[in-house]
């Protein structure tokens, strides 16, 4: 790397919608969405799904100033937030970050909501850890400190969603799930954020041939991802946010089609780990 400082990205959760368990899905894995980004030192989380409890389980006993960046608040990209370990631990801070939400709903009010009886036995007030709610626009720059700047952009999805580029050290890592495509017109908002990215992870739910009978569910596909990165100039697609459906098979399946088109990419699945 010639001497640059690290700048990786790890996967501790790739499914989306619910998670899911069992033999067929057990090399790539059922968390829902949690990716872990390390600027240098500097710690970045994006999405709380069930994958971060397993996060968590690897920061006990640190001492954490660290990001947690929402792409949204639907369910499967909050619920491991209230097991994730060291929000218990009065030493930590945590600045919760999300930009897809208007008005009264900010994220300090939706995460309070979820977290309430009857649907949850205990509030955020249990948490120890120190923490700031930051609520901003999609589409703002976030000075994210070390020299490291998170860009945004607004994506197509019900409710709202917020896609995110990590600029760092002359790399960047992109994150763009819970987003929508309109077949034939690659999106301008996806496109400007990741032009020219080292690895930009793509809410690939579907494939071509599935999109057709869920067109209005917020995702798209692994070739839509292929289509963007490549007018981009990207140089390495994560497949990411399967289908529920989608078993080890399907998956293994996707890999060799994507290694086809577009050499060096991956399929994500749990613990793998990207530099960039």
């Amino acid at each position: 790397m010639g001497g640059k400082a690290p700048f990786t990205v790890r996967f501790w959760g790739v499914r989306g919608s619910i998670a899911c368990s069992g033999p067929r899905t057990a090399r790539y894995g059922g968390n829902t969405s949690s990716l872990e980004v390390r600027c240098g030192d500097r710690l970045l989380l994006f999405d709380a799904g069930t994958g971060i409890r397993y996060l968590g389980k690897t920061l006990t006993g640190s001492r954490i100033d660290g990001d947690i960046y929402f792409t949204h608040t639907h369910f499967d990209h909050v619920c491991g937030l209230p097991f994730f370990g060291p929000l218990f631990q009065p030493q930590n801070k945590f600045r919760l970050w999300a930009g897809h939400l208007s008005g009264a709903m900010t994220i300090k009010r939706v995460l309070a909501e979820f977290m309430m009886s009857p649907l949850f036995p205990v509030p955020p007030e249990v948490f120890r850890s120190t923490l700031e709610y930051r609520d901003f626009k999609a589409g703002e720059t976030l000075a994210a400190g070390n020299n490291v700047t998170v860009r945004t952009a607004p994506l197509n999805h019900p409710d709202g969603a917020t896609g995110y580029r990590v600029e760092f050290d002359g790399r960047a890592i992109c994150y763009i799930t819970d987003t929508e495509h309109v077949p034939g017109s690659l999106d301008r908002n996806v496109l400007g954020l990741i032009k020219d990215a080292d690895i930009v992870v793509y809410d690939c739910m579907y494939t071509d041939e599935e999109y057709r009978r869920y067109v209005g569910w917020g995702h798209s596909t692994w070739q839509e991802g292929v289509r963007l990165c490549k007018e981009a100039g990207v140089k390495r697609l994560a497949v990411f946010h399967h289908d529920p459906d989608h078993d080890d098979e399907m998956l293994d399946g996707i890999a060799r089609e994507v290694q086809k088109v577009m050499p060096g990419s991956v399929v994500a699945h749990e613990g793998l780990v990207l530099e960039a």
